[in-house]
């Protein structure tokens, strides 16, 4: 699981920064200043957590069951969260409206949170 965690990170990681590449460069002339930052939202929030997968998969203070869970919950909810926000940010682009599917952003900002919380409980219940 701690491979699978390390590659993802370091796939995501990659994706941030070409994404990130592209908003400031090629989307500049294209989209609004406004769409432009919520764009670099997105990526911010996809690298935060891609540093935490690096983390988390080397991690030796973590319990492997609940990395299996922040990784699950973590990996869904960047493709819900980041995923949404670069959809909508680019919204004026495409043919498809994405903002009828706007409403997954906060249930993908919820299961970044529940990561996090899971990564707390982790921590709380070590026994050192």
């Amino acid at each position: 699981m701690n491979k699978t965690i390390l590659v993802t990170a370091s796939i995501l990681g990659v994706i941030g920064i070409v994404l990130g590449a592209f908003g400031a460069h090629a989307l500049k002339e294209l989209i609004s200043v406004e769409a432009q930052q919520t764009f670099e939202t997105g990526v911010r929030y996809q690298m935060y957590h891609a540093i935490l997968l690096l983390f988390v998969g080397g991690s030796v203070l973590i319990r492997q069951k609940t990395k299996k869970k922040i990784y699950f919950l973590t990996l869904v909810g960047i493709i819900l969260f980041s995923g949404s926000i670069y959809g909508l940010a680019t919204n004026v682009l495409t043919t498809f409206d994405f903002k009828i599917i706007g409403f997954i952003t906060p249930i993908g900002g919820l299961l970044l949170i529940m990561a996090w919380l899971f990564l707390f409980i982790n921590f709380v219940k070590m026994k050192y």
